[in-house]
């Protein structure tokens, strides 16, 4: 087996061998162990039904009333394993029930962590991130693209996806908040679908970029005042425990300082590239 590095995410399950621990419950429903390997195998994956040398990634779930190979500790003889093959530097990557579904439709899963308490005994899996379930993997620029104008008819909210110079803006966003040590992530398989969400302390940052380059940047900034409203909204029902703050990124400072005062009035963070004032 050869050794394997990790950035604290598991991608994708391409080219992965699985095995399961416990009962795996997907967004509040079990799934059956055969219909975990058959969505598994939709993403590239192999199964296998116990703990071997060629396990890459173990889906811990719920072990209560499984008999386990330790009680006190409540682990399975497949998380033992997982963390033997980790001290011996071949990391195995290990995701619960949520993490799973987060794979099999397509997003990236926090790879959890085995930790041993400050007591003493045996590891105990760590949770993913507090944030986890807003807050996707670590964001990267992507490849941009060119739009027909007739797209402009179809889904006024993807029209600055991919364009140059909204990615521009995304990437120098991502190296001014990494300065300050902030990392910022993509959206959540099932949060809204936000360009930007990073935490600081207990606050949760919700960030819509914009272009203006090309374009209207009233349409611009009116489209993104309404979208940052909505995702912050949307998460505030579904977040406790953290402040969910909305911020509008633009690609320049705007013509109309009259945006920036409108911006304040409804509780919007206004910034722009490429100073960032006020993130």
């Amino acid at each position: 087996m050869t050794h394997r590095t990790c950035d604290g995410w598991v991608h994708s399950l391409k080219a992965h061998t699985l095995c399961f621990t416990g009962k795996v419950v997907v967004d509040g429903e079990w799934m059956v162990r055969e219909e975990c390997a058959r969505r598994a195998k939709q993403r590239g994956a192999t199964t296998r039904t116990d703990f071997s040398n060629g396990i890459t990634l173990v889906v811990h779930g719920d072990l209560a009333g499984k008999q386990v190979s330790d009680t006190r500790r409540n682990y399975s003889g497949t998380l033992v394993a997982a963390e033997r093959e980790r001290g011996q530097g071949r990391h195995v990557h290990v995701v619960d029930g949520h993490g799973f579904g987060d794979l099999i439709h397509g997003f990236s899963a926090p790879c959890l962590k085995l930790r041993h308490p400050p007591q003493g005994g045996g590891p105990v899996v760590v949770p993913a991130h507090a944030a986890y379930g807003v807050l996707g993997a670590p964001l990267h620029i992507r490849k941009s693209s060119r739009h027909q104008p007739t797209e402009l008819t179809v889904d006024l909210s993807s029209l600055d996806e991919g364009t140059a110079a909204h990615e521009s803006t995304v990437g120098a966003l991502i190296g001014h908040l990494a300065r300050r040590g902030v990392e910022v992530h993509s959206h959540a398989r099932n949060s809204p679908r936000f360009d930007a969400g990073w935490v600081i302390g207990k606050d949760i940052f919700v960030g819509e970029v914009k272009s203006l380059t090309g374009t209207s940047q009233d349409q611009q900034i009116r489209l993104g005042i309404g979208q940052v409203l909505d995702y912050a909204h949307q998460l505030r029902l579904a977040v406790s425990g953290r402040s969910v703050r909305p911020v509008l990124v633009l690609e320049k400072v705007p013509a109309d300082d009259r945006w920036i005062s409108l911006a304040q009035e409804v509780g919007i963070q206004l910034t722009w590239a490429p100073a960032f004032h006020g993130v």
